[in-house]
Formats: C-alpha cells, sequence, structure tokens
C-alpha cells in the first residue's frame, strides 16, 4: 500500500509537515506495511519556501534585506543547489506581517528588500531559475523597489532617480537600464499569482488591494494614477503595454514588474509547488492520495492547494481524500473537482482556540484519518 500525504497547512494550527505526520501515523496503524510519502504543500503563500526545500532537498538561505518601511529585516529564501533554483515568499521582505498596523502606508513601502534577495541568490548561490511567490505584501509600488534594486534606474524629469514607494512613481520620466545586472537576462522567474488582477483602474491593485494596506480613499486614486504614470513609462521603453494582463496588479503591482521588465510567467500557485516537488511523479506510482486544508469551502473548490492535488490525483485514476479543520457551505464543489471525499476532523463540540490548539488538532486529525482508513480497508476488496 502506497499513501502519497500532500496537506496543506491548518494555517494557525498544523504546519504542512506536521499534519502530514498525523496522518502517516494513522495510515501505520492500519495498513500496517504501508509506504507514506508526505510531499509538504504550500500554495505558492506562506510556507513554500519550507514546502520546496524539503521536497527537494535544498536550504535556507538567511540575508539582511530592506524591509518595507526602509529599516533592515532578517529574510530567508529556499537555495536548491542541483537546480539552480531559489525559492522566494516576497513577504518575507515586503510582507504586511512586516508593518505595524499604526503604520501601514503604501504610498512609502517598498519591494526594495525582495529585489535584494533575488540579487542575493544570483551573486552568492548562482540561481537562474526562480520561484516566487507574491502573496501577502505591504506595498503597492509596481515592483519599481524591486527593480530598483536589481539595477533599474527609474529617473524624474531631471534625471535624478526617484525614491522609494507608490508615491513616487508618477514622477518617473525616464528608465535606465544599463546598471541592471548582467545575470538577470539569463534567468528564469515563474511567479506563483492566483488573481487576474490588472495593473489599473477600478478592479486594480490600488482600488482593490491597497485599502487593505492601510489606504484611504485619497491614497488609493493617487496610487492609481501613480500607477498608470508608470505603466506609461514602462510602455514608451519596451513598446509593449502590460497593464491589462491578467496578475499584473498582483501585490500591489509586483506581477506588472515581473511580466514587463523581467519576462516573468505568471501561474498558479499550487500548480509551481506541485511542478517543483515532483508531486505528479510520485501521485502515479500511489494507491491512495490524502489532501487537506484548515478549512474547505467554496473558494477551495476554485483552485486551492487540495483541489490542486486533487486534480493531479484523478488525471492518474487515483482515489483522493481531504482532510480539514472545519468546513462550509460550498466544499461540496470540492468533490466536482476531484476530491472523492472529505472529512472534518473536529471530535466534540469545542471553542475555536481549543480546536486551534497544535495538539488537539493533530490528535483531532490522527484519529478521523485512522477512522476513515479502517472503512477503506474493509472496503477494498468488496465489490458492491
Amino acid at each position: 500500500m502506497k499513501v502519497v500525504i500532500a496537506i496543506d497547512s491548518f494555517k494557525g494550527s498544523l504546519s504542512t509537515f506536521e499534519s502530514g505526520r498525523a496522518v502517516r501515523e494513522a495510515a501505520e496503524t492500519v495498513f500496517g506495511n504501508v509506504v507514506a510519502d508526505i510531499c509538504p504543500l504550500a500554495d505558492g503563500g506562506e510556507g513554500t519556501v519550507d514546502a520546496v526545500v524539503s521536497s527537494l532537498g535544498g536550504e535556507i538561505v538567511k540575508v539582511d534585506v530592506t524591509g518595507p518601511l526602509g529599516d533592515r529585516v532578517l529574510a530567508k529564501y529556499g537555495f536548491v543547489r542541483q537546480r539552480r533554483l531559489a525559492v522566494i515568499e516576497m513577504a518575507e521582505a515586503a510582507g504586511l506581517t512586516l508593518v505595524p498596523a499604526d503604520k501601514r502606508d503604501p504610498k512609502i513601502t517598498t519591494t526594495y528588500g525582495v529585489g535584494e534577495l533575488i540579487l542575493h541568490a544570483i551573486k552568492e548561490n548562482g540561481c537562474r531559475s526562480f520561484l516566487i511567490g507574491i502573496g501577502g505584501s505591504a506595498t503597492s509600488d509596481g515592483g519599481v523597489g524591486m527593480l530598483q534594486a536589481l539595477g533599474f534606474e527609474f529617473l524624474d524629469g531631471n534625471d535624478v532617480a526617484v525614491g522609494r514607494g507608490a508615491a513616487e512613481l508618477g514622477r518617473i520620466e525616464r528608465v535606465r537600464i544599463d546598471g541592471v545586472a548582467r545575470e538577470i537576462r539569463e534567468c528564469e522567474f515563474n511567479i506563483a499569482c492566483d488573481v487576474e488582477n490588472p495593473l489599473c483602474g477600478e478592479r486594480g491593485a490600488s482600488y482593490v488591494y491597497a485599502p487593505q494596506k492601510g489606504a484611504d480613499e485619497r491614497d488609493v486614486a493617487l496610487i492609481d494614477g501613480c500607477l498608470s504614470h508608470y505603466a506609461d513609462i514602462t510602455a514608451k521603453v519596451f513598446g509593449k503595454d502590460m497593464r491589462d494582463e491578467k496578475g499584473a496588479g498582483a501585490a500591489g503591482g509586483m506581477g506588472f514588474a515581473f511580466l514587463s521588465y523581467l519576462g516573468g510567467r505568471l501561474q498558479s500557485g499550487i500548480g509551481l509547488v506541485i511542478e517543483a516537488t515532483g508531486l505528479e511523479e510520485r501521485i502515479k506510482n500511489a494507491d491512495l492520495v490524502v489532501t487537506g486544508e484548515g478549512r474547505l469551502d467554496r473558494q477551495s473548490a476554485m483552485g486551492k492547494a487540495p483541489v490542486g492535488v486533487a486534480r493531479v490525483a484523478k488525471k492518474h485514476g487515483k482515489m483522493c481524500i481531504a482532510f480539514s479543520g472545519c468546513v462550509t457551505d460550498g466544499a461540496e464543489k470540492c468533490n466536482d473537482e476531484g476530491i472523492d471525499a472529505y472529512f472534518p476532523i473536529l471530535q466534540t463540540p469545542c471553542t475555536l482556540e481549543e480546536a486551534m490548539d497544535k495538539t488537539s488538532a493533530y490528535k483531532n486529525l490522527e484519529k478521523t484519518a485512522t477512522q476513515v482508513f479502517r472503512l477503506i480497508n474493509v472496503t477494498k476488496n468488496i465489490v458492491f
């Protein structure tokens, strides 16, 4: 019996590794001589570095970089030597959690530290392939901070470099590229992006996401105008206008920067992680696939991590079951996307705090998985 276990974290409770171990314990208890293959899972957001590094035998690199407010922060990225691959979570250097609530202001926050992480991976570790998750940002600077760190120069009408932050984008009149790190043209950038917003307008980076980062109504209009001006200048430089491409508005316009300046590919986060970890090859030889996450709901069915795993399982004709901390209306749509059955793990009524307790969640997951595996074990030879 071979079971592939690819469960996303139960956020605030169990990591992808811990949830995987709980299910493996249950499988070993019920099936006895079982091969339980834990494949850490993430969707391009938090946990992506750890998941990919663990699966590929990479290492964690820590670097002192510029934080979103210009102070220094210690950020990490994953390095897989044999693939010359760097795995970066943008939030490590420019995340909203790095900014105190009373200091959140997307007019001034910068992505400069993200560029420093990329440059370190290139210069110090020879990376030429990048998997970058761009969720959880505190910024709306169109990725200009990142590009500045990589050597792009954004100049005003007096040929003076503009400052950092979204409010400075309206001052850009010229872009100089002769100082860009020469290795950049050798690099491949695969960007985990699960939103389709354009850069500008009512569905753009500012109107949809800037309020979450501290912008008021006046700020939103200002930032949107600055992003539009930045897009105009960029189109003149490269002869193409990417502002309306799907995902251009992701992470405060970081998607636009990768598309326009670095030739990046914006893809489904879970798809990139599945590809990077080789999960499909592992599923091909499985008898059972187990997935899940902290909450299964209507959004899960729209392509979140468990459904991404389930689609691969169905591609190869494998049974796929899911466990979750809770289930809400709409979760049944996951059945249409390849999850054969899903199971909430709570054993008794309890408070949210009790449900989120790591020890309790681990036991609940292990107990629920044990009962489900017992049912599979007794019915696998029954013909209905």
